[in-house]
């Protein structure tokens, strides 16, 4: 730095000031010091910055089976709005969210001095570690549900689910089915009690509830119960891939969508649009998730006492062509 200050003709001060980005430089002495910089192939030395500030601009993210659309797209979010707030991102993946997993990902990110831990968790086993992380280690977590020991963000799954009924309801139909998600999924449950609201809330029967496991494949193998059932008329499935199959299957067959069974997705994946007839789906703000973990990450750095803050992202129902109203049929 003293080198970079000799060869712009200023103090090593300012050279930090345009280094940390601080407005208070003339453009003129800015330029300079970047010249410098690029000229001595000057690089900060974040050990150094990292015992000065008791930073390492470092945030730690314990993610989950990145294969699924959420999970991946979420950690997508976070590294995206991690980077813009000038932090860089360590990523422990892990295969099952037990307790044991899970406390042990948080302490090794820990252990490598990250400034805070962002677990994505959206199994129940997930929330109950976070009870048990020792004291003084900044999290945030998503998708833990409303009982989150620890600042939570998440997606608005039981008004992006309530949505996706009322839509099938408005357009006439008697009642929906469901196609769920595993039950140890928190996003799984609230997407039921969200189906099961809208349809108590319109006195439209509740139908029995079916299970997939978020693949195509269970949409597709659950679909052949849903045709058994002469007087199901529309859909509501808790993850496009599930829909997809279940699509697939009812081409087969040749029963035809939306005449005479309407679909409607949930997560908005972006071949969605693509697929045929186009799906009508639940779209969840993956990249405001993650600017949102990021504020509330960094706001427990500035003042640890916040610890009780959960923040719900809301959704938006997408109208295609994979729903029609019953009268029509």
């Amino acid at each position: 730095m003293a080198d970079v200050a000799k060869l712009a003709r200023v103090s090593h001060q300012t050279v930090s000031r345009v280094l940390h980005d601080s407005p208070h430089v003339k453009g003129d002495t800015r330029q300079r010091v970047l010249d410098a910089i690029r000229q001595l192939n000057y690089r900060p030395n974040s050990v150094a910055q990292a015992l000065v500030t008791g930073r390492t601009m470092v945030i730690g993210v314990v993610s989950f089976d990145t294969a699924l659309y959420g999970p991946a797209s979420t950690l997508i979010g976070i590294e995206e709005a991690a980077h813009e707030a000038g932090y860089s991102v360590s990523i422990t993946s892990l295969r099952s969210l037990n307790r044991a997993s899970v406390l042990d990902a948080v302490l090794r990110l820990r252990n490598q001095g990250v400034d805070g831990v962002v677990v994505i968790a959206p199994q129940k086993t997930a929330v109950e570690a976070l009870r048990h992380l020792p004291p003084g280690v900044p999290v945030v977590t998503v998708e833990a549900g409303s009982n989150s020991p620890v600042p939570m963000v998440a997606v608005d799954q039981l008004g992006g689910a309530m949505a996706a009924t009322q839509h099938l309801l408005d357009l006439g139909h008697r009642t929906v089915w469901h196609i769920a998600g595993p039950a140890d999924w928190i996003e799984a449950e609230q997407r039921v009690a969200g189906w099961r609201a809208a349809l108590k809330k319109a006195g439209a029967p509740v139908p029995p509830l079916l299970r997939g496991d978020w693949s195509a494949h269970s949409g597709y193998e659950l679909g052949r119960q849903l045709v058994q059932t002469p007087d199901v008329t529309a859909v509501f499935v808790a993850n496009d891939q599930m829909a997809l199959g279940l699509l697939c299957l009812l081409h087969e067959l040749g029963r035809e969508t939306p005449r005479q069974i309407s679909i409607v997705g949930f997560d908005d994946i972006p071949e969605a649009a693509y697929f045929t007839p186009s799906l009508t789906t639940v779209r969840q703000d993956f990249a405001e998730v993650g600017r949102r973990c990021i504020h509330l990450l960094l706001g427990q750095l500035e003042e640890p006492s916040r610890t009780k803050e959960h923040v719900v992202v809301p959704t938006q129902l997408i109208l295609r062509k994979s729903t029609s109203p019953a009268k029509a049929r």
